[in-house]
């Protein structure tokens, strides 16, 4: 059986979903995009993702051409024609189709373009790497400079991202001017005595979803937080270290660079969080 997909307000089997040759996202990568995870069919942070949709999409001059409801509609259908119980839905925007390629703007009434699919992910929140660990190297960051806008621009992040499994490993966190940035797709932490430390945020890093919500629960689990840089010398010497995303939710590291992080198993403050990051979402999923 086919997926049905979204593609600018029709549902249509995947086989027949088309988009132009001349839309700037196929050309320019100029568009943004979202991931909402969904957990016992409801959507994970789906406002959050809504909030950052609407920032990217402002940050780049894209016309947002739907509402918060169309958004969730959408969502909604397609997670129930598919018969989603655990997955993603992937939901992306792009300028449009100017009916030929040009690197100026296309004039301001072009119709943005909307895509969204679902992805089954049976045993989501029961990922068995949650329980062993990752294994993270380093790389360095060779992005633009506004990685705060959830750009569908992912080259680099998919090189890196296949340089460290060429490496043996699972992930990569990226480095620029000796600090860790993030990682190909998550946001990345170390823990050091009782102190959870994470990047500030800025334009050189994703403002994650699940990262504020995973901190604001440690906040309130009376977790002491720190946003500020560290080095990968640092997070090799720490006592545990995790990343954060949509769908990894949070996800134990255990070394990095072939150095063992602690003791080189999945620490107790990783542990927690995911316990209660999955506990809180499934709450208040939507």
């Amino acid at each position: 059986m086919t997926r049905t997909v979204y593609v600018n307000g029709d549902y249509l089997p995947e086989d027949q979903a088309t988009v132009s040759v001349f839309d700037r996202g196929f050309l320019m990568a100029d568009g943004v995009y979202e991931v909402v995870s969904v957990l016992g069919g409801k959507l994970i942070d789906f406002e959050g993702h809504m909030v950052r949709l609407k920032r990217s999409l402002s940050e780049l001059a894209i016309t947002n051409p739907l509402s918060d409801d169309d958004y969730l509609a959408a969502h909604r259908e397609l997670v129930a024609r598919n018969d989603i119980t655990d997955g993603l839905v992937y939901l992306q925007v792009t300028r449009g189709n100017p009916g030929d390629r040009d690197f100026a703007y296309p004039s301001a009434d072009t119709v943005p373009t909307v895509v969204m699919f679902t992805q089954a992910k049976p045993g989501l929140a029961d990922a068995p790497a949650a329980k062993t660990g990752w294994k993270i190297v380093s790389v360095e960051d060779l992005r633009w400079g506004r990685r705060d806008i959830k750009t569908v621009q992912l080259l680099y992040p998919s090189m890196a991202k296949m340089e460290a499994k060429a490496r043996g490993a699972d992930d990569a966190w990226m480095v620029q001017d000796g600090a860790v940035t993030e990682g190909t797709s998550n946001n990345a932490y170390i823990v050091k005595g009782n102190t959870i430390i994470t990047r500030q945020l800025s334009h050189d890093i994703l403002h994650g979803i699940t990262r504020a919500a995973v901190l604001r629960f440690a906040r309130e689990a009376q977790m002491k937080v720190e946003e500020r840089a560290f080095t990968i010398a640092e997070a090799q010497a720490a006592d545990e270290a995790f990343v954060t995303s949509a769908s990894a939710f949070v996800m134990p590291v255990i070394s990095i660079d072939g150095t063992p992080v602690g003791a080189g198993t999945v620490g107790p403050v990783a542990r927690r969080l995911r316990e209660i990051y999955l506990e809180e979402s499934l709450k208040t999923g939507t």
